[in-house]
Formats: structure tokens, C-alpha cells, sequence
């Protein structure tokens, strides 16, 4: 780091601007500095930064809480990433065949605040080879992220765990997909509806629980199996909620998104 980006990153490190970021009129300018530095420290190691636009910076920000150190170098390890894990700019579904046949994953309609809705059903999982499990999770969020509605960065997921059984455990494919949420797509959930959860699910989410980030339980809502339809309607509109849950829409699989 060179002494004039030192001095920078000291100077909106200090306590002082600790204190000013808990005004939200200065929210944005603090955001906007921060930005613009951590781009400079990114660039000295990885050109490729120079193609990505802010948001996506100030989302990795926001996710170490604004913190340039820790959110630049959780930036440069996601830059590797899609380098390494995905190549050619895209996953065909050809190398996910085997998960995108369970149809547990679908996307449609918004939520109040415009923000796109994605179903998952849980019982419909089956593990697969983690490798495929990996880039289907990433194939998911890549297509949610093409469909997101100009002006929204974040997406409302529900959950559906009814039927769930230990043949569809598969925590290290849970903690996979947690790792490229939080890791690769940070601040792109919007919030997290857990529904229609049997007793015996909670042996899997005690496990997985642990490796949840702050940032990221304070997202997920469990709802009481006789409150589903109720809490559902707080957030989003009959006619953009599924069918399943008493809407309008019919479900529409990822894949044809």
C-alpha cells in the first residue's frame, strides 16, 4: 500500500468516521470514499477490477461493514473464484443436469419492495456430487442476479422445508452453498423465509447454524406452519405470491427464467 493510500485508509478507518457512519445522511458519502479507495487497493492486485462497476464493491463493503481491508480482501478472493470456478463467463445447464431435475428451485413475481422471489423446496433435493452442487448453487444465483428489476441489488427467498427427511440432508452441500452466498454473492439476500419446518430438520440446521454470518441470520424469518400464508402477505402482494401459498403466479423453475 502505498503512503498516500495509508494515510486514506487510516484516515476513514479513525473512530471519528466510526461514529459519523452511524448518521445516515453521511451513510452515502462515507460509502462513496470508501469505494473509490478500496477500488484503488483492488487495482494494484488485480486489473480486472477495473471492469466492475460500484455496486458490486459497495455490496462487498457492506458486507464487512464497511470495513476496506476486510471487504478488499474478501473482493480479490471472489475475483479468483470466478476466474477459476467459472471460467467461460457462465454454467451451462449441461453440467448441472443432474440437480436441475429435481425442479426444487423457481423464480417469479416481487416481493412490495421489488425485490424478485425465489422458492426452493427442500425435500425435492437430492445430493448430487458436491462439485455439480457447487456450480448449480452458482448457476442460481447468476440467473436471480440477471433477472433482478432495475434499481434492487437483493432478492426474497422462501424456503419450504415440508417433507424434508434425512434423504435429503446433505450438509456439506448446505455449507457449500451458504459459503458461495455469503462469499461470492454477499448482500444479495434480501430476506429469507424458512416455512412448513418438521422437527427433525433442526439436527441439519444446528450444524449449518454456526457457519451463518451475522449479517446474514438477521435475514432469516421462521414462520409457524399455521402463520405461513399471513406473514407471507406482509411482505409481498397476493398477486405476485405463489399459488402454493395462497397466490396468484405459478411457480416457474430457474432454469427457464
Amino acid at each position: 500500500m502505498t503512503s498516500y493510500l495509508r494515510q486514506k485508509f487510516q484516515s476513514l478507518t479513525s473512530s471519528d468516521v466510526k461514529e459519523e457512519e452511524l448518521s445516515s445522511e453521511n451513510r452515502e458519502e462515507i460509502e462513496l470514499r470508501k469505494i473509490e479507495l478500496m477500488k484503488a487497493l483492488v487495482l494494484k492486485q488485480d486489473p480486472s477490477v477495473k471492469d466492475v462497476d460500484d455496486l458490486m464493491v459497495r455490496r462487498f463493503l457492506r458486507a464487512r461493514d464497511l470495513d476496506i481491508e476486510k471487504a478488499s480482501d474478501m473482493f480479490l478472493k471472489y475475483l479468483k473464484w470466478r476466474r477459476e470456478f467459472v471460467p467461460n463467463g457462465f454454467i451451462s445447464p449441461a453440467e448441472i443436469s443432474n440437480d436441475l431435475a429435481h425442479d426444487k428451485l423457481f423464480m417469479q413475481g416481487c416481493d412490495k419492495t421489488g425485490r424478485p422471489i425465489v422458492v426452493v423446496f427442500a425435500a425435492r433435493h437430492k445430493p448430487t456430487t458436491i462439485e455439480e452442487f457447487k456450480r448449480y448453487v452458482a448457476f442460481t444465483l447468476d440467473k436471480i442476479c440477471e433477472r433482478m428489476p432495475s434499481g434492487h441489488e437483493k432478492f426474497t427467498s422462501i424456503a419450504d422445508v415440508e417433507g424434508w427427511g434425512y434423504t435429503n440432508s446433505d450438509i456439506r452441500g448446505y455449507l457449500a452453498a451458504l459459503s458461495i452466498l455469503q462469499d461470492c454473492y454477499p448482500e444479495r439476500l434480501g430476506k429469507l423465509f424458512m416455512v412448513n419446518v418438521p422437527y427433525v430438520f433442526m439436527t441439519a440446521w444446528k450444524m449449518v447454524y454456526p457457519f451463518i454470518d451475522k449479517n446474514t441470520k438477521k435475514k432469516i424469518v421462521f414462520v409457524e406452519k399455521s402463520k405461513v400464508e399471513a406473514t407471507l402477505l406482509q411482505d409481498i402482494d397476493q398477486s405476485q405470491l405463489p399459488t402454493t401459498y395462497g397466490g396468484a403466479l405459478k411457480l416457474v423453475p430457474i432454469q427457464e427464467c
